[in-house]
């Protein structure tokens, strides 16, 4: 793990239920998901590489290593907010791909959230079945 020695840039990221705090260090491109490495946290290739595209944006893939801790939500979920903490932590690198994430829709929060269930129905609109008799 790493030693709070070395210099890092630091990003909170969220989405629906999941809370990202982001950690990026100089370095050679590691990515490390609560104390595992991201090919064993994540097993499909679409959430890799959604963690990856703040990289790909600012052409910076394997410059930076990525410690992460999330909790809350599911892998989709967790995978979105490391995606938004990473951009906040790479603005702190260097604020000039601020343009770049930008305009990828990184910086914005998604706003989506679970709507909550209704007194009356089954669920926020599910209502219950109806029967004329």
């Amino acid at each position: 793990m790493y030693t709070s020695a070395k210099p890092y840039f630091y990003g909170t990221g969220r989405r629906k239920k999941s809370i990202a705090r982001v950690r990026i260090v100089p370095g050679t491109g590691a990515i490390t998901i609560n104390g595992r490495d991201i090919d064993d946290y994540f097993g499909l290739e679409t959430l890799k590489l959604i963690v990856n595209q703040p990289f790909a944006a600012t052409g910076t893939e394997g410059k930076f290593d990525i410690i992460a801790n999330v909790i809350g939500g599911g892998i989709s979920g967790q995978a979105g907010a490391i995606r938004h903490g990473l951009s906040r932590a790479l603005l702190q690198a260097d604020p000039n791909y601020r343009a770049a994430l930008k305009a990828a829709g990184f910086l914005r929060r998604d706003p989506r959230m679970k709507e909550r269930k209704k007194y009356g129905l089954k669920a926020a609109r599910r209502a219950p079945q109806f029967s004329k008799r």
